[in-house]
């Protein structure tokens, strides 16, 4: 028979391993959650995530001897960077157009922000449908930047939203036209081409309107 002595220490032994395995769930625990709020704070950015997609793909098709495989090619980097772009940008604008008709306080504000959501929420499908034909990757969120001004316009009300929600139309719509325009003259895919010459137009009314909104709220 064990001597009484022996007992406690063994019954002691056990005692504090059960503390030590505790203790070591809860820093496992914490690791886990630390790595989790990380992972948060280092999510990859949509904009560059589906610009690398489509590079892999550019890079597979380029060295893809196999004949027999039916991937459709995808068009040149130039034109999926432009769908990438255009895409992230529309998405913006259909947020922040959203946005507008919560937190204006001018009715023309509010106006212009369901013309965004209308508007670009069109362009947006007509660009997935495009995409799926020409296999390019779009961004399933706006960039980091541009969820950086979705945040900061979030915080803003009546005309002091106003003022800077109208101000970031103009600016950003003065952006889209360049792009659109470059790629109405250089996408070298004709259906690309397409999208942003007949997306053109929309954008130049959407420039004067907020030129003209921005005006009367200043």
């Amino acid at each position: 028979m064990p001597a009484p002595g022996h007992i406690f220490c063994k019954m002691y032994c056990m005692f504090i391993k059960t503390i030590n395995m505790k203790k070591l769930s809860v820093v496992v625990a914490c690791a886990a959650i630390m790595g989790i709020q990380a992972c948060n704070d280092n999510s990859p950015d949509a904009i560059r995530s589906a610009n690398e997609t489509n590079e892999i793909k550019q890079d597979s098709a380029e060295h893809n001897n196999d004949s027999s495989k039916t991937m459709i090619a995808p068009v040149s980097e130039a034109d999926s960077k432009f769908a990438v772009e255009a895409a992230g940008g529309g998405m913006l604008e259909v947020q922040l157009g959203e946005l507008a008709q919560q937190k204006a306080s001018s009715q023309r504000v509010k106006d212009f922000g369901a013309m965004m959501v209308r508007d670009h929420t069109k362009a947006n499908d007509d660009l997935k449908s495009l995409a799926g034909m020409k296999n390019i990757t779009l961004p399933s969120s706006p960039g980091k930047n541009q969820l950086d001004h979705i945040q900061n316009l979030s915080k803003k009300s009546g005309r002091a939203f106003d003022k800077d929600y109208m101000k970031m139309m103009v600016d950003d719509h003065k952006e889209d036209i360049d792009a659109f325009e470059k790629a109405s003259r250089d996408a070298s895919d004709a259906d690309v081409k397409a999208f942003a010459s007949n997306t053109l137009p929309v954008l130049r009314v959407h420039l004067d309107s907020a030129q003209a909104v921005l005006s009367s709220v200043k």
